[in-house]
């Protein structure tokens, strides 16, 4: 029997989450009120993983998530950096649409906070890009979005069990909001336009390490 590619091996894992997240009924009247589960979508062994807040009326239709105009206005700025949304890993933190589009409470993100971390964990992406302030806040919870959306910052965080993981968070303001305001449109872009020499220092720091 063959082995297993990482990137299968990675997918295997990412499907036992999704799986223990219905097994575990976990936020079940955000549940019942959802039409289906939004867990994530893109390669498992992908470089980048962006997480945005919730699922919105078209990611609950499709379970896909930024399928909607946001989604559309994401994959624009992907394409002025050279990637294509098949190149990125995309999940949000609450994976139930929230009613009338309402933001996550901290209930519903804590709930949900622990298969964020174990896709993370699954995939290791060498760059964690946070949509929004409470994407943000799951990771750099003592910081302001507006003053340090487009720099990188190198954490530390403690997965399942004892494992301590180092990742690199790029918090940048979440696509919805540009989309209404013109100003912050062009900080997007101009922020996304940092990713591809952010992603090659920590591929020359992990070559100098390893």
């Amino acid at each position: 029997m063959a082995q297993k590619t990482t990137a299968e091996s990675k997918q295997q894992k990412l499907d036992e989450i999704k799986a223990q997240i219905l097994a575990n009924k976990v936020c079940p009247e955000l549940a019942d009120s959802a039409t289906q589960l939004v867990f994530g979508d893109g390669p498992a062994d992908a470089k980048i993983v962006f997480i945005g807040e919730a699922p919105g009326k078209n990611e609950d239709l499709q379970g896909i998530p930024f399928v909607g105009a946001a989604g559309k206005f994401l994959n624009e700025m992907l394409g002025t950096i050279n990637l294509k949304r098949e190149d990125i890993y995309i999940t949000n933190i609450v994976k139930y649409r929230p009613p009338n589009n309402r933001d996550p409470l901290p209930d519903e993100k804590a709930a949900f906070l622990p298969y964020l971390q174990a896709q993370l964990d699954a995939i290791q992406p060498l760059l964690v890009i946070t949509l929004g302030r409470h994407s943000m806040n799951c990771f750099l919870p003592d910081l302001q979005i507006s003053q340090i959306h487009g720099e990188p910052k190198r954490i530390k965080v403690q997965f399942i069990g004892d494992t301590v993981t180092k990742l690199v968070i790029l918090p940048l303001f979440h696509p919805a909001a540009a989309l209404y305001n013109g100003g912050m449109r062009q900080t997007l872009i101009d922020d996304f336009a940092k990713i591809p020499t952010i992603i090659n220092m920590i591929e020359t720091a992990n070559t100098i390490t390893s």
